[in-house]
């Protein structure tokens, strides 16, 4: 694997054990509040796609970019933490908002290319089309989360579950592709 695809599933790998770990707390520790962790987690994820994004694009300036969301969502984030206890509604909002830019970016210089790339068999291909598809259906659920009420909550946490689930799948795509030489 290249240092990109290294990074995703350096991503991955922490996101199934927060997962699991959260799931562990709240069902069989009976820990009633993770958001210190989530708060932990949406700053692992600002770090990992920034460097992600970073390394993908091949221009000055889209770096340059790259660095500068990550460190305006990192301060938005740690603003937003100033109560670990509630949920990071604008915390995860403004990395959704980031990764949406950076896929959007992303997709814009591969399909505009100077020599034809079979993008189908390209793995940050198929990992930014899930980060652009989890991250555009559920930002508006994370942006409105708090503003649900708590029973109903779960209703509308099924959104989010089955994104997860279809951007896991185009993720696990992506690490199955072999990269193809341009032509």
């Amino acid at each position: 694997m290249d240092k990109t695809l290294k990074i995703a599933s350096l991503y991955f790998l922490i996101a199934f054990l927060v997962d699991a770990g959260l799931w562990l707390s709240f069902h069989e520790w009976k820990i009633k509040n993770t958001m210190p962790a989530l708060y932990g987690f949406v700053l692992v994820s600002i770090i990992l796609f920034g460097l992600l994004y970073y390394n993908i694009y091949s221009e000055a300036k889209l770096k340059k970019t790259a660095i500068i969301l990550s460190l305006l969502a990192m301060i938005v984030a740690l603003f937003d933490a100033r109560d670990l206890l509630a949920y990071p509604s604008l915390s995860i909002t403004t990395l959704s908002l980031m990764l949406i830019v950076f896929s959007l970016i992303y997709f814009y210089k591969l399909l505009n290319p100077l020599k034809y790339i079979a993008i189908e068999k390209q793995g940050l291909f198929w990992i930014n089309a899930g980060v652009l598809f989890y991250s555009s259906v559920n930002i508006f659920l994370f942006m409105l989360l708090t503003q649900i009420p708590a029973n109903d909550r779960p209703n509308y946490y099924i959104i989010n579950s089955l994104t997860n689930i279809i951007a896991n799948i185009l993720y696990s795509v992506a690490l199955l592709c072999q990269p193809q030489k341009t032509t």
